[in-house]
């Protein structure tokens, strides 16, 4: 991509420069990948540092800064620096002047567990709108919109964002089915046709399962939707489509924090899409399921006085 390219590609976007640099991370060559990481870690630093010092920082050299600075879509050191520096700003004026981490150490009290999870959280939630492509959310639902059904693949955590996907559909009357089983999710993929579509979820966008799933699925006609926080991740190329999370998962990571209520986000955007496209028999389904359920409630004569 030339460079004109990559800086109205970056324009286009709303996402920070951390947001961004974190979800090229994987796909960076080794040394780029230690200025990123130094860049994600302390973004207010390297705003502060020379190209040399960064450079000696990461064990590396300024041609390589160079090459860093490029490959995320900036002309240069100097433009890094500079927009590192106003999001700094921004930053600390929308937080009140506070600065929260989202690391929880061995000290921290249960309040500041409460207050750093939420701040990550909401964040997470907050970047993931921000960078959300709104024109492949657009192919995507209709893609669902269109499909006679719907695989969705997830293991791990990312199993039960699946499952809240498949609940959301099937309840406005959408054939959706959600897998977590290695063999099920093969055997699921292999009975794929055109017309349908799979959709696989993983947060690192590099699990061996959904990957395999996936390449399955495209290959009997399918059409392929990948939900990770890495776009340039292995799940992307058999993908015909990608959504991007902007997660952060720290301390915590197995517990997939951050990441789940991230990518619960981008599963509610693409329900609603298809609900709002399909809003005659969507609101006639909703209306059946409530009643269906209605009555599953206790009531209130037969509650503990």
């Amino acid at each position: 991509m030339q460079t004109n390219d990559r800086e109205r590609d970056r324009e286009s976007t709303p996402l920070s420069t951390v947001v961004r640099v974190r979800s090229l991370l994987p796909s960076l060559p080794p040394a780029e990948r230690r200025v990123a990481q130094r860049v994600i870690d302390d973004p207010e630093g390297v705003a502060n540092s020379t190209i040399t010092e960064l450079a000696q920082t990461c064990g590396t050299s300024e041609t390589t800064v160079i090459r860093f600075c490029r490959a995320i879509g900036f002309h240069g050191y100097p433009e890094l620096r500079l927009t590192l520096a106003t999001e700094a700003g921004r930053a600390q004026s929308a937080a009140g002047g506070r600065v929260i981490g989202s690391d929880i150490s061995p000290d921290d009290s249960l309040e500041q567990i409460v207050e750093k999870v939420t701040f990550a959280d909401a964040r997470a939630v907050e970047e993931t709108a921000s960078q959300l492509d709104i024109k492949m959310l657009e192919q995507v639902v209709d893609a669902v919109v269109a499909a006679d059904r719907v695989d969705v693949y997830g293991v791990g955590a990312s199993a039960f964002v699946a499952a809240d996907f498949q609940q959301k559909l099937h309840r406005i009357g959408r054939v959706c089915s959600a897998w977590a089983d290695a063999h099920i999710m093969l055997t699921s993929a292999a009975v794929l046709k055109t017309g349908d579509v799979a959709i696989g979820i993983s947060h690192t966008g590099a699990t061996v399962e959904t990957i395999d799933a996936m390449e399955v699925a495209r290959s009997r006609g399918a059409r392929t939707v990948a939900l990770t926080n890495f776009p340039k991740s292995p799940i992307a190329e058999v993908a015909d489509l990608i959504l991007t999370t902007a997660a952060r998962e720290t301390t915590f990571r197995s517990g997939a924090t951050a990441s789940r209520l991230a990518q619960l986000t981008v599963v509610d955007c693409v329900f609603v899409g298809v609900a709002q496209r399909t809003y005659g028999p969507t609101r006639k389904a909703l209306e059946a399921t409530f009643e269906a359920v209605r009555g599953r409630t206790v009531r209130p004569d037969r509650r503990r006085r």
